[in-house]
């Protein structure tokens, strides 16, 4: 991954991603059945007709998943949670040394490595690897409240990753692919059809950001969008340069990633993040029209 990233018309200039070595490969590592175009939804709507008879997921690689140390530690940390917000969190000591090993090994990466330096270079970070770790863990696991009253309930890894659901109405956040495929194996997830974007009325099953519909714990996600195959270092090194770039409290940043145009969005809740995804724009590889 280039993260010697430049402004131009479209922000961040992100290039190859040769860094990224954790990442799964499309047609090898896993294949997707994309199937038809969802239907519209009405945000907490718990019913959506099903265009999707298939899972999304037709194979991942689960033996790469658990061989790799960041996935590993990575899927640790899906089953932490209490998804329901205004329920507050408890952070067992089990579950705390799990959010640390996954962050010791997400930065022995080459893609974390960089992201470091780069944040250095920018003055957002410290030079100490320990005091870098200690800045994402208060950035990406520190527990905040979404719900005035409730006590801690939220923090920016459940929310992104894992998901969450809302007055038992709606669903919050969910924006992982490895999330989605395991809560799909156990049939917790049920897909209901991709969404078309502009300039293009059917993805393809190489395209390495997806918006889809689907239903999870009775609730209806009209759409959300996700990177497919990359590594959770990926997402924690882009999404965290994008929070520590601005202080508003939505940044839109634009990217170009490979052949694809992308914007970013994260929200902060405070000084920690409170949501992060892509929304793919358009891509200037003629094939994917």
């Amino acid at each position: 991954m280039d993260l010697n990233c430049s402004k131009g018309n479209l922000g961040w200039t992100l290039k190859k991603l040769p860094s990224d070595v954790n990442r799964f490969v499309p047609g090898k590592d896993y294949t997707i059945d994309l199937q038809e175009k969802a239907g519209f939804v009405q945000q907490s709507s718990g019913v959506a007709r099903d265009s999707a008879s298939e899972p999304l997921f037709r194979y991942v690689n689960e033996e790469r998943l658990k061989s790799i140390k960041t996935f590993a530690a990575f899927v640790s940390l899906l089953d932490n949670y209490e998804t329901s917000t205004g329920v507050a969190e408890v952070v067992t000591p089990q579950e705390m040394a799990e959010n640390n090993r996954f962050l010791d090994a997400i930065l022995e990466t080459e893609v974390m490595k960089l992201t470091h330096q780069y944040l250095v270079r920018k003055n957002w970070s410290k030079p100490s690897l320990n005091d870098f770790k200690s800045q994402l863990y208060d950035i990406w696991f520190q527990l905040y409240t979404r719900e005035t009253g409730k006590g801690p309930d939220s923090c920016g890894f459940e929310h992104v990753f894992v998901g969450e659901t809302k007055h038992g109405k709606e669903i919050l956040g969910l924006h992982n692919w490895v999330q989605f495929y395991l809560q799909e194996k156990h049939k917790q997830v049920d897909y209901k059809g991709y969404i078309a974007r502009r300039k293009k009325s059917r993805p393809d099953e190489d395209d390495q950001v997806l918006s889809l519909q689907f239903s999870w714990k009775g609730l209806v996600k009209p759409v959300g969008s996700t990177f497919i195959g990359v590594s959770p270092e990926f997402e924690f090194a882009l999404y965290t340069i994008i929070f520590l770039q601005s202080q508003e409290k939505v940044t839109r940043e634009m990217v170009r990633l490979e052949e694809y145009e992308l914007q970013i969005v994260v929200y902060r809740h405070g000084k920690y993040i409170g949501t992060a995804y892509p929304v793919l724009l358009s891509s200037n590889n003629e094939d994917l029209y």
